[in-house]
């Protein structure tokens, strides 16, 4: 066990995830708005499982954003010219996140419905 090592490790993915944030518009705007439903989750008190399940679902979809972006990267250094399949491969990456998008909206919209409900109710 190597606590430099492990520094250093982190320093990559930071370094990683600052890349990501400052060349990805789509994890930039999916960074922004899993921050926004954090904020909502403190301000209307969701209970914790609740809440774990938000923040889960959140990073599921910034996980599967970095993958098809490695994906992406990839699948660039090939071209379209090499194989039919790149153009199909990247199509396919984004459709994962646009399914993990929609079903974290799904379970954002059926765990804020009463709070939203009972805010604009006042």
């Amino acid at each position: 066990l190597s606590l430099t090592r492990f520094t250093k490790s982190f320093r990559h993915a930071l370094h990683g995830l600052a890349h990501a944030l400052t060349t990805e518009n789509n994890f930039r705007i999916h960074t922004i708005i899993g921050i926004g439903i954090v904020l909502l989750l403190l301000v209307w008190q969701v209970p914790r499982r609740e809440s774990a399940l938000i923040v889960l679902v959140i990073a599921s979809v910034l996980i599967l954003e970095l993958v098809n972006t490695i994906v992406e990267r990839f699948a660039d250094l090939l071209e379209p010219r090499v194989h039919p399949y790149v153009h199909i491969i990247k199509d396919l990456m984004a459709a994962v996140v646009v399914i993990a998008a929609i079903a974290a909206g799904l379970v954002g919209t059926l765990i804020f419905w009463p709070y939203v409900f009972a805010f604009f109710a006042q």
